[in-house]
């Protein structure tokens, strides 16, 4: 939640939410699961919720490596997300992550919301 801008009074607040996309790949599932146990926790308690975990895309333009896959988690805003990926909660997480899981992680702003 953004926080209120003294400049206006008590109107309405605009804030953006905060999108991490993740693209990878996994060589050992159970490694996976414990990786994705983890980091699932750590993102309840910094307030984000998946909107995609794990998908296997559908790709009609350009290339996507085979057997890559998609997750998309919202955060109330980029702060909370930074906060989130630097925590001694998301650290355990990375702790269990093998070599054999590849990934690329993107942070992306959303739209502006008004919140009253």
């Amino acid at each position: 939640m953004g926080k209120p801008d003294p400049r206006r009074g008590s109107g309405p607040v605009t804030v953006m939410s905060a999108y991490l996309v993740s693209e990878f790949s996994v060589a050992d599932e159970a490694d996976a699961r414990r990786y994705a146990e983890l980091a699932s926790l750590s993102v309840a308690r910094h307030g984000g919720r998946y909107v995609v975990q794990g998908a296997a895309p559908h790709v009609p333009e350009g290339d996507w490596p085979g057997g890559q896959r998609v997750s998309i988690i919202e955060f109330p805003s980029m702060d909370r997300l930074l906060d989130w990926y630097r925590s001694s909660e998301y650290a355990k997480a990375l702790a269990v992550r093998t070599p054999g899981m590849k990934r690329r992680l993107i942070f992306v702003d959303g739209p502006d919301q008004s919140v009253s």
